[in-house]
């Protein structure tokens, strides 16, 4: 009989990539790792992984493997799930994940309404940049969460994992104002989307400038870089900064211009900073472990959210 546990690390290993990256992400040494999918190898009766030095890759045979771990473990979630709506009220550790805007715009109203319906259930609330949600909902670290994706960063299909979309909101030029400032624009506001020639011509007006993009790695920074390269140049960054109240701030600053989303320029007018709007959009979704749609703690969470979301936001009109 094969071991779900063990099934699982295989799994790990043909998203991680190496045993080493498995045992961080599953606070497990090594050499443990290597013990256990060698005991997988033998309840499996045959070669699941090839050696080559100090790299492991998977066998045919262990990729097939991985197909149908993905399976049970999808059934054992919906199993879960049933005996979770069989309980008398929710209760217990709900881990949530979730980025700085949606964590301070969102995540608050939905958390107030979540505790009002559901006292007995404890949300746990970490900060989690997207590009790291997927491995931490596989890994068990989290249970739910908030994600998106741009027009230039296309959000990749994650095995294992499943979404529904919650919200859209537009993105913005933001740049220092210049002077004279006869009515400064600091809070969006609803209006024709320019053509994509615009957004082009836009970018381009700061192709000289100084730029402040997220930090390397996240999908923020992908997408200014991508906008700009798509509007024929690549950008000058001279600021590398997460939180887009700081940005704003640099822009207002004139430290240099940046492409923020509306949930980031919330707030008060801000005279030395111009925003103009571009044909572009970030799309947020609700993150989960497949077969996990049911699960009513999560179910709850995702309602609650829906029922936060900003009327100005623009909200799809059916899940994915």
């Amino acid at each position: 009989m094969l071991d779900v546990r063990r099934l699982r690390l295989l799994r790990e290993l043909a998203r991680r990539g190496t045993i080493a990256a498995v045992a961080e992400a599953l606070a497990f040494s090594p050499s443990a790792v290597s013990q256990q999918l060698s005991v997988l190898e033998r309840e499996a009766g045959l070669p699941l992984l090839e050696r080559t030095g100090r790299r492991v890759r998977l066998t045919p045979a262990g990729q097939n493997l991985v197909r149908h771990a993905d399976a049970v473990l999808e059934r054992l979630e919906e199993a879960a799930a049933d005996l979770a709506e069989a309980r008398s009220g929710l209760a217990g550790a709900l881990r949530i994940g979730a980025f700085p805007t949606a964590t301070r715009a969102i995540v608050p109203a939905a958390l107030v309404a979540l505790a009002r319906r559901h006292p007995g259930l404890e949300p746990m609330v970490s900060e989690t940049d997207p590009a790291a949600v997927a491995h931490a909902l596989r890994a068990g670290d989290l249970d739910v969460a908030l994600v998106h994706e741009y027009d230039f960063v296309p959000a990749p299909r994650e095995p294992g994992l499943a979404t529904r979309p919650l919200y859209r909101e537009p993105m913005y030029l933001a740049a220092p104002a210049r002077t004279p400032v006869p009515e400064p624009v600091r809070e969006p506001v609803p209006g024709p989307v320019p053509a994509p020639d615009d957004q082009g011509a836009a970018l381009r007006a700061h192709a000289d400038d100084p730029w402040i993009t997220a930090t390397h790695g996240t999908l923020c920074h992908a997408m200014a870089v991508r906008a700009c390269q798509a509007a024929g140049f690549t950008p000058r960054i001279r600021h590398r900064v997460d939180e887009f109240a700081t940005v704003l701030a640099l822009v207002a600053a004139g430290q240099g211009v940046a492409v923020v989303p509306q949930l980031g320029v919330v707030g008060p007018a801000d005279p030395a900073v111009s925003l103009t709007r571009l044909p572009m959009e970030r799309r947020t979704k609700v993150a989960f472990r497949s077969g996990a749609a049911a699960h009513p703690a999560v179910a709850a969470f995702a309602a609650a959210l829906r029922a936060a979301v900003p009327p100005e936001l623009a909200t799809p009109d059916s899940p994915e």
